[in-house]
């Protein structure tokens, strides 16, 4: 079973992009564009106080006509943040996505922000282990275990 902690050491970008609830939608959109992400936490120094994502950006600006250069990302980011912890599972992160239809969860240790889990790094995780199940089995059926 894997954990959150080695979801985010197979990672490509470790970086945790972050941006304040003063910041524009527009800049917000820009950084998740520049850094091919669909979410970003929002911070004010430390603490975390929101989540935006694309789909925030969709439903909240774009479709109430909103411009995204003049509204800051405190009117439209989620303040209610579900994270996880490095120690919990995948399918506890997968459960708990699910269940909140979420995409993205940050990753707390320590009450400090280390990372974020996207619902593709989950799958394509859960992908990786069911081939290594498959090939562990193909194995064991041929007599090669």
């Amino acid at each position: 079973m894997t954990i959150v902690a080695d979801i985010l050491k197979a990672k490509p970008d470790r970086a945790v992009h972050t941006i304040a609830p003063t910041a524009t939608v527009f800049d917000a959109v820009k950084l998740m564009a520049d850094k091919n992400i669909g979410a970003i936490v929002v911070v004010q120094g430390e603490r975390i106080v929101g989540i935006v994502s694309e789909r925030d950006y969709a439903r909240k600006v774009v479709l109430l006509a909103r411009s995204s250069k003049e509204t800051p990302l405190s009117a439209i980011m989620t303040t209610e943040v579900l994270y996880v912890g490095p120690d919990q599972s995948s399918q506890e992160c997968m459960a708990l996505m699910t269940e909140n239809r979420l995409r993205h969860l940050p990753v707390l240790e320590n009450g400090k922000l280390i990372g974020v889990v996207s619902i593709g790094d989950l799958v394509k995780d859960i992908i990786t282990e069911q081939k290594f199940i498959i090939q562990q089995l193909e194995q064991y059926i041929s007599g090669q275990l």
